[in-house]
Formats: structure tokens, sequence, C-alpha cells
């Protein structure tokens, strides 16, 4: 696809063409906010869910250091195996949080668009060292976009943990005077209360951002109408092909015509501009076309119908109107019925004769 276009000549929607090859490029509508709120809200829960287990279990295993930090020798292989113990125990205890995070960023991946895996994004692009398409990122509406979304945020944000600490100005006071497992207990409270007012801010904040680059990028996907006739060729086929593709489909008919001449009844000529071959059997509603030409088709079907023995009658008038108004394996018009009867008649009484 090509974004050479001027973009004031991208009027038209995308087709679901357009849209499809995007896709499979790799080209799909993304929000980092929705991102980042599936992350933050996965941090929440962990943060609730497991906060509790995974303090017991950093205390449980850290208490053996302190009790017996005299006990460790000064030497710097202990002081590496202490070092990788303690790293062990701190990513044991993190294990469950992380999983969570990684969860939630792939969660927020497949809620904006079906899984895409496509080489296209690695492969280098020299519009992004492009000076002009540099200082259009810079100043574009892209870029005003993000930049009143981030002060949007930082406000947001700001005046909900501000309007939370407030609330709590009387407990942080007395902080100091604490006992530290208590103090630990209010903080997780708090936070929790922070975080709660995070994903508050969070969830209109991704709504909006969300909706945007959805039109956003279906505007980036918008075309030319040079660049919708383009794909309505490429679709329909180069003239080249559909040529060939017709020449192809002339020829089955052609042969499978030919293959249909010796089980014909008659043949209607006019006498050599036009040939149509009928068939008729007892108990059909009407008399079928197996078979019609012109000048060297006409020819052909005549040649063939020698050698088979089919009966050839002349009916310039017939001959003319059938080929114009009947198409192979249909049966004839009703307005033909009798002239074609008087024809197949004589062609039966013919037979009856020579038997």
């Amino acid at each position: 696809m090509s974004d050479e276009a001027d973009p004031e000549d991208k009027t038209e929607d995308p087709t679901p063409r357009r849209i499809e090859k995007a896709i499979e490029q790799g080209n799909v509508p993304n929000s980092p906010e929705i991102n980042t709120f599936f992350i933050l809200a996965a941090f929440t829960m962990a943060l609730l869910m497991a906060s509790g287990s995974i303090a017991q279990g950093l205390l449980a295993s850290l208490r053996g250091f302190l009790m017996n930090a005299h006990q460790v020798p000064s030497d710097p292989t202990a002081y590496t195996e202490m070092g990788i113990r303690m790293l062990i125990i701190c990513a044991q205890a993190l294990v469950v949080p992380v999983a969570l995070v990684v969860v939630a960023g792939l969660a927020a991946g497949f809620a904006q668009h079906p899984f895409v895996f496509s080489t296209e994004a690695l492969g280098p692009k020299w519009d992004r060292i492009s000076p002009m398409a540099g200082v259009k990122r810079i100043f574009g509406m892209q870029a005003l976009f993000q930049f009143v979304k981030g002060l949007a945020k930082l406000g947001m944000v700001g005046i909900v943990g501000g309007t939370i600490l407030w609330g709590e100005r009387d407990q942080l006071e007395v902080f100091v005077r604490l006992d530290p497992i208590a103090i630990l207990a209010t903080i997780l409270g708090l936070a929790l209360k922070m975080m709660a007012g995070m994903l508050c801010v969070f969830v209109a904040i991704a709504l909006g951002d969300a909706l945007y680059q959805r039109y956003s990028w279906r505007q980036r996907l918008r075309m030319s109408k040079e660049e919708m006739k383009q794909e309505h060729k490429e679709s329909e086929g180069s003239p080249e092909v559909k040529g060939r593709m017709k020449q192809l489909r002339a020829q089955r008919v052609k042969k499978r015509m030919m293959a249909a001449v010796p089980d014909a009844t008659v043949i209607v000529t006019n006498p050599t501009h036009y040939a149509v071959a009928l068939r008729y059997e007892a108990g059909m509603a009407a008399p079928i076309c197996v078979a019609k030409g012109v000048d060297s088709l006409a020819l052909k079907i005549r040649a063939v119908a020698k050698e088979h023995d089919v009966p050839i009658l002349e009916n310039p008038p017939l001959a003319r109107a059938l080929h114009a108004t009947v198409e192979i394996d249909q049966e004839i018009p009703a307005e033909h019925y009798r002239a074609v009867a008087e024809v197949i008649g004589y062609v039966m009484r013919l037979r009856r004769r020579v038997a």
C-alpha cells in the first residue's frame, strides 16, 4: 500500500481489502493507555491479593540472614553466595506480580486487535530518518494530541492523588509514632486507595485514547480515488489476464460443444454463416441447444455433423433467430416451438423412411 499520495487527496474511506492488508503488515490501532490501564490493574490486583503473602515470605526468608549476620564469613565467596541467595528469594517473591503484569500486557493487545505476527515493522523505514518527516512528527496533530493528553493525565492524576492524600493527612502525621509493622499495613491500605483512584482516572483516559487511536488509524488508511481504482484493478485482474481467462473459457465451451454435436438431433444452418445444433428426445419438455456458432465455427459444426450422420437442414431465418435467442444447454424459447417442431418432425419422418 502506498502512502505517498497527498493526505488532502485521500478522501475515500478505506476498503475492507485495505484494512486487511494493513493488519497483515502489523499496522493495527494500538492505544498505549489501554496497555497502561491493564498493567496498572494487574499490579493493583497483585498488591491486593499477594502483598501479605509476599511480605510474610520475605520476612521468613530474610529473618535468618538478619539473625545470623554475625556468622557470615567475611570473604568475597560468602558475600557472593549470600547475594545470590537473596536475589533468588526476591525473584521467587516477585514471580506472581511479574506474571500478572505480563499476562495483562498480552491481554491489552488482544483486547484491541487480534493476534498479528508480521516482520514488516522490523524492516527499515527510511521516512523515519527524513528531517521533514521528523518535523511533522514533532509538530503534527499526533504530537499535539499526545502533549494535551499528557497534560490531562498529569492534571487528573495529581488531583486524584492529592485528594486522597489530603483525606489521609491526619493519619500521615502519626506515622513517626507507629510500630513499623503497623506502618506497613497503613501504607498498604493507602497505596490501594491511590491505585484505585488511578484506575478510575485511567478508565476514562484509556477509553478516550482508544477511540481516538482507532479514528486516527482509519484516517491514515484513507485512500485517494487513484488508489481505489488501482485496488479495483488488482482485485479484478489486469485486462491481459481477463482476456486470457475469457479465451480459455471460450475454448472449453467450444470443446464441449463439439463433443455434443454427434448426439444432436438436427443442425439448423444459414447455410454457412450460422449453425445451431438441437437435441430432442421423447419425454423432453422442449428441444435443447447443444452447440451453436457463426462462420468458421458454424463450418466446424457442419463438418462434425456430417462425420456422424447428423441431419443438416437449411433454414436461414430460424438459424439466425435461434442463434440470437438461445444459449448452450438451454431449451429453445416458446416462440420457436412451432418452427422447430416442424424441423424435428421432418427429421423423424426422414429417419423412419430410411429405416
